[in-house]
């Protein structure tokens, strides 16, 4: 698809000519994200208020070009790649905290606020934003909200939905509207709850109003080593049944062990068949009894060895990092996987270095 000339120029008088990107040169930082998808837009627009966004859908359907909404292309699913062409809206200028409610729990953003930094900007309140994707440090709020992420504690705080509690969206046809509301049970229909995960096919999200949590006063990390795949699933059956709910509880056969231990380094051993990462949270002496217990029944599931893993709680996000990076199992095809990518990406900088020598 071609971008009208018209179009470009109505854009770049919005929002500035380095507000808006076309090269092709470009244009290609923004035909991937995190999934193993491919696909260039036309145009890369980059509004810093909902008032842009609110022309910027205007003059799109004006001429017929598709959008689609953008925070740091973190996503797995495709959700931010503009598989048709057309416009690609990227958020991540409209990145300020709007408020910050400490007293009642609440903060209100822009969509291009990354996960992470709410959390900073609160921690001295005694709270953060719970959703933690495994890319929170350059994730946005928007695109969480979009993709309704999760992360390894969602198994205790749930998923992204169930903290958000208002949003700003622009509509289709332009029209901006909010629903939801800071009290922790707006009446009315669900509206928030609908949009929340839809991937932008509703509407583009420019604000929203978040509830956060207070940081527990403990977190113990266990790690439980077993020589069967069976006996790590009958443990979590068990610790479950036993009423005990997990911050986190994350397990790895031994093929992603080896392929991650390489580079992690975090102490795994090589010879298992499975192990399970065990995060409990809470008050101090809560923490400590819950961390006993499960490493009691780690053991009478002939647990090889458990106990607490400081270290690797750690560096739990670098290796959430490589398992979404490398989703096979077999260390040779994770290492095709990544021999392949890297050809792709020789193969894109030669391309710009003879396009750029050519203009």
């Amino acid at each position: 698809m071609q971008i009208d000339s018209r179009l470009l120029r109505d854009f770049k008088k919005l929002l500035g000519p380095d507000g808006v990107l076309h090269q092709p040169e470009d244009l290609r930082l923004y035909e991937y994200d995190g999934s193993v998808e491919v696909a260039r837009p036309d145009c890369v627009v980059f509004p810093r208020a909902t008032a842009d966004v609110v022309e910027i859908v205007r003059l799109a359907g004006r001429h017929g070009v598709p959008l689609v909404g953008r925070g740091s292309g973190t996503g797995l699913s495709g959700g931010a790649l503009a598989r048709k062409g057309g416009i690609v809206v990227a958020f991540s200028r409209m990145n300020r905290i709007l408020e910050i409610d400490a007293e009642n729990q609440r903060a209100r953003v822009q969509p291009g606020v990354v996960n992470s930094d709410l959390s900073l900007a609160v921690e001295h309140t005694g709270l953060h934003f719970a959703p933690d994707p495994s890319s929170q440090k350059a994730c946005t709020i928007g695109g969480n909200v979009s993709e309704n992420s999760g992360g390894p504690h969602t198994l205790a705080y749930g998923v992204t939905t169930n903290h958000v509690l208002a949003l700003e969206v622009v509509l289709p046809n332009g029209e901006c509207i909010r629903f939801g509301s800071a009290a922790l049970d707006a009446p009315g229909y669900d509206m928030t709850g609908l949009f929340v995960g839809s991937e932008g096919t509703f509407a583009l999200v420019t604000e929203i109003t978040v509830k956060l949590t207070r940081l527990p006063e403990a977190t113990k990390t266990l790690l439980a080593v077993f020589d069967t795949v069976d006996d790590a699933t009958e443990t979590v059956v068990e610790i479950t049944g036993r009423g005990i709910t997990p911050a986190a509880c994350e397990m790895l056969d031994g093929w992603t062990i080896r392929a991650v231990e390489a580079y992690v380094h975090a102490g795994f051993p090589l010879d298992c068949a499975a192990l399970l990462l065990i995060d409990v949270d809470g008050l101090c002496e809560e923490a400590e009894a819950q961390a006993q217990e499960v490493a009691d029944v780690c053991s009478l599931q002939h647990a090889r060895e458990e106990g607490p893993q400081e270290r690797v709680r750690r560096r739990r996000p670098a290796l959430a990092n490589l398992l979404h990076a490398g989703r096979s199992h077999s260390p040779d095809e994770t290492a095709g996987h990544a021999a392949a990518h890297q050809r792709n990406r020789q193969e894109i900088r030669l391309r710009d270095r003879q396009h750029l020598s050519c203009r």
